[in-house]
């Protein structure tokens, strides 16, 4: 054997050269979607081709990638490990044949966001508007979190996470609103009554939870007396039994006033200095698509304006 057959060798290129490089991208696509109907749509496969091809990476790694459990799908720990490396190694692919960058006119791809249940609440409608009207092949799937983990960006698929600037990120964060906590009453309320009277005098209706959430502790440390009237699961209950039922609530003030366009509320100041409240964008850390990502940054900057 040559100098430079053995180097070839040695590199590992001679067994790269006996696998099907094709599979990577259904593999990919699989293992963000944990789904072979959904992954066989987005690559445009039949989905008795990639039921093939995951068959065929299942035996080439040894490894079932894709477990079902119940009616959920999750992923084994190697299939974890594949997703960040196998997103970085098609990006480079892509750079190296030179693949036209993001053409928003065009692009079929699934625009994943995800964010908890009141910042949908504030910008879902809008982005699904922007999305459609800039990106009309694309499809926006908006996934519901609580607290992000470092899963959220590999385990989903997920582009960007929106986050509270009360949550602490490993990753870089960008501001995309601010905003603030508000007092929330009936419009049945006593029009004189300040935020401080209807915060003492009207029933809370309050989010079920062992611990009083944020600012209430604020209320505690100023000796600030009230009455919990209601107790809801569900955050975004919370506005609506204030309107339909009467009472008062704590609220972010762009859930408010977004609430508001369905339901007549009234919205007054917190009566105390409260930190900041205000959203950011975290990258998922190995998307490396930048035309694609400044296109979706300033859609999410427009669907965010008050």
């Amino acid at each position: 054997m040559s100098d430079e057959n053995a180097g070839t060798a040695g590199s590992g290129l001679d067994r790269l050269a006996s696998v099907n490089l094709n599979l990577l991208v259904p593999l990919l696509a699989m293992l963000e979607e944990r789904s072979v109907t959904r992954a066989a749509e987005r690559v445009g496969l039949t989905q008795s081709a990639m039921s093939h091809a995951l068959a065929r990476m299942r035996r080439l790694l040894g490894d079932d990638l894709l477990v079902r459990q119940g009616n959920a799908v999750t992923l084994t720990p190697r299939a974890m490990e594949l997703i960040a490396p196998l997103r970085a190694t098609l990006q480079q692919a892509a750079d190296v044949v030179s693949f036209p960058g993001f053409d928003p006119a065009t692009d079929r791809r699934v625009i994943t966001v995800a964010m908890t249940t009141s910042t949908a609440f504030v910008l879902g409608g809008r982005l699904g508007r922007l999305v459609a009207e800039r990106a009309p092949n694309a499809t926006l799937r908006m996934r519901t979190i609580t607290v992000p983990a470092e899963s959220t960006f590999t385990e989903h698929g997920v582009d960007v996470v929106l986050i509270s600037e009360g949550f602490a990120s490993p990753h870089p964060r960008e501001r995309l609103y601010d905003d603030r906590i508000v007092v929330v009453a009936s419009p049945d309320t006593p029009p004189e009554a300040s935020a401080l009277d209807l915060l003492t005098t009207q029933p809370h209706v309050v989010v079920d939870t062992e611990r009083r959430v944020f600012p209430y502790s604020v209320l505690d440390e100023n000796g600030i007396p009230y009455r919990v009237g209601q107790l809801i699961s569900d955050f975004l209950l919370v506005p609506y039994q204030v309107g339909r039922s009467g009472g008062v609530a704590l609220l972010r003030h762009r859930v408010a006033a977004e609430m508001r366009t369905l339901l007549d509320l009234r919205i007054e100041e917190f009566p105390f200095p409260l930190p900041g409240l205000g959203i950011d964008m975290v990258w998922n850390p190995h998307l490396g698509d930048h035309r694609f990502i400044a296109w979706l940054r300033q859609l999410l900057f427009d669907a965010a304006r008050p």
